[in-house]
């Protein structure tokens, strides 16, 4: 509980109507959520304004408001703050209700289009293997310590970021790992966090229906280095065309890596096969249990925060050695008569070329290349005819189907998929998933490599209103088990 003057401490404000001595038990923009003693912040979002809550958040208990606007009503016993703008108010309200949790952590960001679950997650195994404690806010799972949260968001709102930060501290954690998506920082949900260090990975076609052009989603992404004090890093890879754009205004030390430029931390593939590669890190070999060109440039990210955060080159390299892929991230199913499902997040063109050039780099043009893949309903259209044509690129056969079509047709989906097409590429339409996997795995033979593209670690889909169990890696293990005579005994299962 702390006093509301307290919370407005350095923060300006436009106007105040009522007693900034009221206690605060707890801060919320849900106007749901409010209970006795809340401080209710009235956000005006791009589909729903805060504003038309604030008598639903009085009537349920909130002693304070935050708002842009006054409303005309003003009960007694409320107290009424009027702000220029809601989110970076509620962001740094939410820290100092923490008492600055950040401050007493590393926190690492890692932003960009592709590589940053898998970045992420591989710091935070890192680090524990070290012997420290940490924490995750990831795409797949947030994490205090060792203790698993379901995620809801890549980057959750301020508050709840707050919250959890300050468990990580009370947990005895010693560092934060957290993927900033291009939303959260437009947003402020990174607002009035004290970065050690930010991770720039690439930057490629995505979220344009949020962002509306790839000036704005470059601009977004920028916006979290321009904010880093100076005694942070600033770490991008300067391979792509946008990492030294990232860094044009930060205050923050600049630190360079790459694989086929100068830099300050420099890999090289060796070797690649479908269950791992072998590297050389700064002049030190290394054998992963990754794969893929991308993966090469996520541990090398990895390597080069763990070598800003003070780590020994030494020991940072033993520890990688000895990670594993990140679940549904180039994760590989076996059937017993070799066929090989590659299970992928890629949801972007660039990352599915990525996965597909890795694919047929390991492969050599041996066998036959299935590709499963679909769109996003409700998401960037403009991709969807690009994803295709990289599909059918790449292919012996493509098979078009539902991600998660959310309140679109998943036929109208379709439709835009291949309307770029040519007559003589070789694809299936199948709208429903399970049967699209049972297709790919019927038309495989021996040795073929099957890439089922778009959901990786999910386990549902997305229908309507309605969030159904579905998991890849559970339909292709049912497929392999009735064409292929069941999934290889030793294969390392990520259920």
């Amino acid at each position: 509980m702390k006093r509301l003057s307290e919370l407005l401490q350095h923060i300006p404000f436009t106007e105040a109507v009522g007693s900034l001595e009221v206690s605060i038990e707890e801060l919320t923009y849900d106007s749901r959520a409010v209970r006795p003693g809340s401080c209710f912040f009235a956000i005006a979002g791009t589909q729903v304004d805060g504003h038309r809550f604030i008598a639903s958040a009085i009537e349920q208990g909130a002693v304070a408001v935050v708002c842009q606007h006054l409303p005309e009503q003003q009960p007694t016993g409320v107290t009424f703050v009027q702000v220029a703008q809601t989110e970076p108010v509620m962001a740094e309200m939410a820290a100092a209700m923490y008492d600055h949790p950040s401050r007493e952590l590393k926190l690492v960001g890692v932003t960009g289009t592709n590589g940053k679950t898998t970045t992420a997650t591989l710091l935070y195994e890192l680090v524990r293997r070290l012997g420290y404690r940490a924490g995750l806010i990831s795409t797949v799972v947030y994490r205090i310590d060792d203790r698993a949260i379901e995620s809801t968001h890549t980057t959750p709102d301020a508050i709840r970021l707050q919250a959890m930060m300050r468990q990580m501290v009370d947990a005895g954690c010693d560092y934060c790992f957290m993927e900033c998506s291009s939303h959260a920082i437009v947003q402020h949900r990174t607002h009035a966090l004290h970065f050690a260090g930010v991770l720039f990975s690439n930057l490629t076609h995505d979220h344009l229906d949020y962002h509306g052009t790839f000036a704005d989603y470059l601009k977004a992404k920028k916006g979290l280095f321009d904010q880093l004090p100076k005694g942070a890093f600033a770490l991008i890879n300067i391979d792509d065309r946008n990492g030294r754009v990232m860094v044009q205004n930060t205050a923050a030390r600049v630190v360079t890596y790459a694989l086929r430029s100068m830099a300050d931390h420099r890999c090289r593939i060796q070797e690649m096969h479908l269950d791992g590669m072998l590297l050389t890190l700064d002049g030190r070999e290394l054998w992963s249990h990754l794969t893929g060109r991308f993966n090469a440039y996520n541990l090398l990210s990895v390597y080069a925060v763990a070598v800003e955060l003070g780590f020994t080159q030494e020991e940072v390299l033993t520890a990688l050695s000895s990670l594993e892929p990140v679940s549904g991230r180039f994760e590989c199913v076996r059937a017993l008569n070799g066929t090989i499902a590659v299970v992928d997040y890629a949801h972007t063109p660039d990352a599915l070329e990525n996965v597909l050039t890795t694919i047929e780099e390991i492969r050599g043009g041996r066998g036959q290349l299935i590709v499963v893949c679909g769109c996003g309903g409700n998401r960037d259209r403009t991709k969807r005819p690009e994803m295709a044509r990289i599909a059918v690129r790449y292919a012996t056969t493509a098979i078009f189907t539902a991600d998660n079509p959310r309140h679109e047709s998943p036929e109208a989906i379709l439709d835009e998929m291949v309307a770029g097409l040519e007559p003589t590429d070789r694809y299936v339409r199948l709208a429903d998933r399970r049967e699209a996997i049972r297709t790919a795995v019927m038309l495989s033979q021996p040795g073929d490599v099957i890439l089922l593209a778009g959901k990786g670690h999910e386990t549902y889909q997305i229908i309507g209103d309605e969030k159904l169990h579905f998991d890849d890696r559970e339909e292709v293990r049912k497929a392999f088990e009735v064409w292929c005579g069941a999934t290889s005994a030793n294969e390392k299962s990520k259920k």
